[in-house]
């Protein structure tokens, strides 16, 4: 078993980005003493596959799921999904709820487990058409019966969310919204921050990463 002093984040990045978005993240937590792995997303980053080959969450996640099931089971990993990257670390804290220590929404989409995970799109349309891009939000497989999480496994994982004050892309307002229809009683905000806090304000994203697990 590692020592619980050090910890393994694993970051899963937002639509259209890879793994190389958290450039300037990582080697804070490196030099902090911690493990970090960024995963790019298939079609993503430097993933071979084409966007039009993926026809699900699951297919689109499916580079973070085979990371997943390498994590040893007497190890557990702190989770970070940004923007869209809510949906995968969604799929993975269903599949693998006791390999994962806490799960964070950094402004990332965040289902729940009573609905689809579509519903939080149906709440507001206007942004699900503002940010839909040709087979990348797999609104067609979100909205089926068989993708809605559950409490038992989905929902027994520690969530926080972490707001972005500034963010023009997914409004405070969404996240608010997001964070109460989830039910989440942990909350961070980086005040100043606008959607991409990794890129703005990579220290400050770091430090509250840190009190999360701390």
């Amino acid at each position: 078993m590692e020592n619980c002093s050090k910890k393994h984040f694993v970051f899963v990045h937002g639509a259209c980005h890879g793994a190389w978005c958290w450039y300037k993240v990582k080697p804070l937590l490196k030099a902090a003493g911690h493990r970090v792995t960024a995963v790019d997303m298939a079609a993503s980053g430097i993933e071979l596959k084409k966007i039009h080959d993926l026809q699900t969450m699951r297919d689109y996640s499916e580079p973070l799921i085979q990371f997943m099931r390498s994590v040893p089971d007497d190890e557990k990993v702190i989770l970070v999904g940004h923007s869209l990257g809510g949906f995968n670390i969604a799929v993975a804290m269903e599949m693998f709820p006791h390999k994962i220590e806490v799960a964070v929404f950094l402004a990332a989409f965040m289902p729940d487990s009573r609905h689809t995970p579509s519903f939080i799109f149906e709440k507001d349309l206007e942004l699900g058409i503002s940010l839909i891009r040709p087979s990348s939000l797999f609104l067609h497989d979100l909205c089926k019966p068989e993708t809605k999480l559950s409490d038992e496994k989905y929902g027994s994982v520690r969530r926080v969310y972490v707001v972005c004050e500034e963010d023009q892309a997914i409004s405070q307002a969404f996240q608010q919204w997001m964070i109460e229809n989830g039910g989440v009683k942990e909350v961070k905000e980086l005040k100043g921050s606008d959607h991409m806090p990794m890129f703005c304000m990579p220290k400050q994203l770091s430090d509250c990463l840190l009190e999360i697990v701390t």
